[in-house]
């Protein structure tokens, strides 16, 4: 006689969530539509002071909507919390330095360095090697940053305003891995508050050190502050939850995708793209298909 058990179907493991993946690209695309409202923001205001408006109201929105949990802050979070938003801090600061000395090309295609650094750091701090399909897709992510930034004319030589701007790079990708390391350990909502408080009020101290002019309140700069601090507290939440469960050099495949819809709302607003953007767009995109069939996945 057969077992009834023998006739029961194996149960299949549960398939992994794409919430996570569809949250990340979400932020990319916000983070691409932000660009032209940045530059916009830039005409009355310095870029520390505008960066330490922004992230005060972004603060400010995240508190008032976790408030009730703010009882519960741990030790881990308040200092995971606070490390993220000093390197996030340093590398708005290092970036727009050397912004400052170097040509906006020669900018974009340094700091496009970030994403072959995150492997490297996740393997050098944390001994966690990425897999190959990682790597591989790191490698086309890469080619097609190299292709957006249009490095043809670009004077190669190396000085204050390209080392600061590397040194940015390698900020921008700290904070990706730290954010790797510590997101699963952390709620997502008070970490975003004490991240984003650290970096308004690192920033006021610089635009006070740095002495830049006061921000002149004008109707525009009030609502390009309004409008992107309540977008980097939806990002930066929206980023401390997705990355408990998104490998980091997985969500640098994803983040890598930023310069790609920044292209798209340029486009929209009359920009010309070049044969090279689009072929740069193209890999990013297939970066990430690249690190999905490496591991087998449809």
């Amino acid at each position: 006689m057969t077992s009834s058990s023998a006739a029961l179907p194996l149960s299949a493991s549960p398939r992994p969530s794409r919430l996570p993946d569809l949250v990340l690209i979400g932020i990319t695309m916000i983070w691409g539509g932000t660009f032209l409202a940045v530059q916009t923001a830039l005409q009355w205001a310095g870029p520390f002071g505008f960066v330490a408006l922004r992230f005060g109201v972004a603060g400010g929105l995240a508190l008032l909507l976790s408030w009730r949990l703010l009882a519960g802050l741990t030790r881990a979070e308040w200092r995971a919390g606070v490390l993220m938003g000093v390197v996030l801090c340093g590398s708005y600061g290092l970036q727009t330095m050397g912004l400052g000395m170097i040509a906006s090309s020669k900018s974009a295609f340094l700091t496009a360095l970030y994403v072959p650094l995150v492997p490297l750091i996740m393997l050098l701090l944390f001994r966690r090697p990425p897999p190959l399909a990682a790597w591989l897709g790191i490698a086309v992510a890469f080619a097609g940053l190299v292709l957006l930034s249009d490095p043809r004319g670009l004077e190669w030589s190396f000085g204050k305003g390209e080392a600061l701007t590397l040194a940015g790079a390698a900020m921008i990708a700290l904070e990706i891995c730290l954010l790797g390391r510590y997101a699963g350990h952390c709620e997502p909502r008070r970490m975003a508050v004490v991240q984003l408080l650290t970096v308004a009020l690192l920033s006021a101290l610089a635009a006070v050190a740095t002495g830049e002019a006061p921000p002149q309140p004008t109707p525009g700069l009030i609502g390009c502050v309004l409008g992107l601090g309540l977008a980097t507290a939806l990002i930066q939440v929206a980023m401390n939850w997705a990355q408990q469960t998104v490998p980091a050099t997985r969500a640098t495949l994803i983040y890598a995708m930023e310069p790609v819809w920044g292209g798209v709302v340029g486009w929209l607003a009359g920009e010309r793209l070049t044969v090279l953007a689009v072929c740069g767009a193209a890999l990013i995109v297939a970066s990430v298909l690249v690190a999905e069939l490496g591991k087998g996945r449809a």
